[in-house]
């Protein structure tokens, strides 16, 4: 991995926001909407050093964009959406550990993460958000506040899961938000409103609004109900 500071943002014990593409796209859907509502600004990028495929466009190739960007306004950092993920565990683990040397650079609370949750229960437009957290302590916190908490032991695989195994082994409070969907081949633009309201109601800040994102669920379900 390679990673690339373009300048140092004036924040102070920000809570980090990080996710990356998903089943779904859950993870992109929500960060590229975060980003877009408040007007981030990027500040550092990470960069595969290497790819490991490219891309067949029908008789030609093209090597993958594969970087992500931290973005910050305020007290907050962005960190993810974009396409795709590290291919390897390596280039993983090294993205995960530059998620956590920047939190502790800038002394952040928090660190969110957030990402799909697949389910057999039939949602009818109105999937749960799903919490799980970094400590018993924390889980009974979220607990009194009448979310709902995952319901049963399981692996929590990519970066939208081995991040909070991260944030634990470095003794910062991390949350883990996964909005429940039933087709992870489509993007669930419903299971990522469902996380946003989640986000806004742990942090008390309105993300932004929703609206384009109710109509793209219009969209994709109307085109797979025809």
């Amino acid at each position: 991995m390679e990673f690339i500071q373009n300048e140092k943002p004036t924040v102070e014990k920000p809570i980090i926001i990080a996710a990356m593409q998903d089943m779904g796209n859950v993870g992109s859907i929500v960060i590229n909407f975060i980003n877009k509502s408040l007007k981030t600004k990027s500040f550092r990028t990470a960069k595969v050093s290497f790819p490991t495929y490219v891309i067949d466009n029908g008789g030609h190739v093209d090597l993958p964009n594969e970087s992500w960007e931290y973005k910050y306004t305020d007290d907050l950092i962005i960190f993810g959406g974009g396409n795709g993920q590290p291919q390897n565990n390596n280039e993983l683990n090294l993205l995960c550990q530059d998620v956590i040397d920047v939190a502790k650079e800038y002394s952040a609370k928090f660190i969110y993460t957030l990402g799909g949750f697949h389910t057999n229960r039939i949602l009818k437009n109105n999937p749960k958000t799903y919490i799980t957290t970094t400590s018993i302590e924390l889980k009974k916190q979220m607990e009194r506040l009448g979310v709902d908490m995952t319901p049963q032991k399981s692996l929590i695989t990519g970066f939208n899961g081995l991040i909070l195994g991260f944030a634990k082994k470095h003794d910062i409070q991390g949350i883990g938000m996964y909005g429940e969907l039933n087709q992870p081949e489509i993007p669930q633009y419903r299971a990522a409103i469902s996380i946003i309201k989640t986000i806004e109601k742990l942090t008390y800040r309105k993300l932004g609004d929703i609206e384009e994102l109710e109509i793209l669920a219009r969209e994709i379900e109307q085109k797979f109900k025809n």
